[in-house]
């Protein structure tokens, strides 16, 4: 038998059982509030008592639980992993307008880490942003060994896909 053939079935295996953990994470901290990893203590936005008499933002919770989904996902080489988060516009790129057009800006999340968005403008509103403005997105991330690409920020027109969405300055672009 040839060594390397099971290569790709192992592979395979772990970014089932990686994306298993980053959505069981997910759906602890979201759903239910649970906190594996420590958030930041520094909350912004509508907030709630916690049982330990904290006050946490729910926009900052499923913020950072957002950040932890890219981390493992850029760590493990994930791909087509749901991901809601937010950060702030670091650069403000070129429209790539090769096939379908697509505004591109690259975000810093609150753990330091920089993401692509790719927001097709072809199916969603161009969003009139500026560096230095906070964003928030929804989509799927893509690995890369930039930091990875959040694409999907949009609705989809055929219905058959989960639609993402760019929150900025209160108005939702999908």
């Amino acid at each position: 038998m040839n060594p390397t053939s099971d290569k790709p079935r192992r592979s395979f295996g772990r970014t089932v059982i990686g994306l298993l953990a980053i959505a069981g994470v997910f759906a602890l901290n979201h759903f239910f509030g649970v906190d594996l990893f420590g958030a930041s203590s520094a909350r912004t936005g509508p907030s709630t008592e916690t049982g330990g008499g904290a006050v946490v933002s729910d926009d900052r919770r499923a913020s950072s639980a957002g950040d932890r989904v890219i981390a493992e996902a850029f760590a493990n080489r994930s791909t087509d992993v749901p991901v809601t988060a937010r950060g702030t516009i670091i650069k403000t790129l070129p429209d790539d307008n090769v096939g379908s057009r697509h505004q591109k800006f690259i975000v810093r999340l609150a753990n330091d880490r920089t993401v692509l968005i790719a927001h097709n403008i072809d199916l969603a509103p161009r969003v009139p942003l500026r560096e230095g403005e906070a964003v928030e997105f929804q989509g799927d991330y893509e690995w890369n060994d930039r930091g990875g690409v959040v694409h999907w920020t949009h609705h989809d027109p055929r219905g058959r896909h989960r639609g993402g969405w760019i929150r900025h300055k209160g108005k939702k672009y999908e």
